[in-house]
């Protein structure tokens, strides 16, 4: 396949990950120039892929760079807003108002609480616990060891805990 082809493939297959892993980890929404920026990267640096890994986590791993630079450049403003984040919940059309403007709610506390996390928390979280990454993916984003996947996300979600009293599943360790 040529190169324009196998990243377009992956921008279909992907784009609304990145997306999504985006709008966490940067506590913004308008993400989409990073989001093309890093498919750009990517289709220029197709030649360093190892395919042995999955393409989703070095998308990711571009995603967050692009992101660490971006923040770099607006060091002073970074972090100054928290913009609203609704995801649209499925079957919007069988929810009440009410429950949709609850689970609104829910998902601005789950994010102004993510960003107070330490930067490390707060990526593990995203990968781990959003994003629903497995230990080993998670450690090729963040060039960590898989130990240190384990116990950065475990004491991050102790922090979480702590901080909105609950909201996250005890036994799966995935954000509700």
């Amino acid at each position: 396949m040529l190169r324009k082809e196998i990243i377009s493939e992956w921008f279909q297959q992907y784009s609304h990950d990145v997306y999504n892993f985006l709008i966490y980890y940067t506590g913004k929404r308008d993400v989409e120039d990073l989001v093309q920026e890093t498919f750009i990267k990517a289709l220029k640096g197709l030649e360093r892929f190892n395919y042995n890994s999955s393409p989703k986590t070095w998308l990711f791993t571009i995603a967050r760079n692009l992101a660490i630079d971006d923040a770099r450049k607006k060091k002073n403003r970074i972090w100054d807003k928290i913009t609203r984040f609704e995801q649209q919940p499925e079957g919007v059309d069988s929810e009440t108002p009410e429950t949709i403007f609850e689970a609104n709610e829910q998902a601005e506390e789950l994010l102004a609480a993510i960003q107070k996390l330490k930067q490390n928390y707060r990526e593990v979280v995203i990968l781990r616990g959003i994003k629903e990454l497995s230990v080993a993916e998670t450690a090729a984003v963040l060039n960590w060891t898989e130990d240190m996947v384990r116990t950065n996300y475990h004491r991050a979600l102790k922090v979480l805990r702590n901080q909105r009293g609950g909201g996250l599943n005890e036994r799966s360790g995935r954000i509700s």
